[in-house]
């Protein structure tokens, strides 16, 4: 079992149940599932960089990413329906735990210049969304071998009601997230 999921099922749930008066222990939010997410608008031109954007997010996740495909012709700028432009993965159970263990101690304190996560990503319904410049902060990630350092999306999913309680189960987690007094 990873290290954050026991940590959570025996500490972090009763600590959120007591902080937030909630009086089931099954009301208390959890995560539902992270999703990464990589757009490559130049794959328009080369398809082999969608490849290779493919392999480095499968070593990121610990899982097989997927290509994402345009829905419509956009002739401004030249794409066709049904052309690969990014890649995606969605991490569930075991393995989103491993990854949001990874992400919040060793991925984002090698951010250069970070100063805390923004409050106001996210989305009033629980969900908590940010974006990566770098993605060689994963050290999976080869720096020798990268082509072109690209930037990718991070969508984390609770269950939580609102935004007070999805940021107070991050909070839990260990989320470095920015003081009100510093916006």
């Amino acid at each position: 079992m990873s290290r954050l999921l026991v940590e959570y099922n025996n500490e972090i749930r009763k600590d959120l149940k007591s902080k937030l008066g909630l009086n089931n222990i099954f009301a208390v939010p959890k995560l539902k599932k992270i999703i990464l997410n990589m757009g490559i608008g130049e794959a328009k031109d080369d398809a082999k960089l969608i490849d290779k954007a493919l392999e480095d997010l499968t070593l990121i996740a610990g899982q097989k990413a997927i290509k994402t495909n345009s829905k419509k012709a956009i002739s401004g700028f030249k794409i066709r329906a049904g052309m690969s432009l990014g890649v995606k993965v969605t991490l569930r159970n075991k393995i989103m735990y491993e990854f949001l263990d990874r992400l919040v101690n060793i991925a984002i304190p090698r951010i250069r210049d970070f100063r805390g996560l923004n409050l106001k990503s996210f989305d009033g319904n629980g969900n908590y969304s940010m974006g990566i410049k770098e993605h060689v902060i994963f050290p999976e990630i080869n720096f020798d071998k990268v082509e072109k350092i690209r930037g990718m999306d991070i969508t984390i999913c609770t269950s939580a009601k609102n935004n007070n309680e999805a940021l107070e189960l991050l909070k839990s987690f260990n989320m470095p997230f920015k003081d009100n007094k510093t916006n």
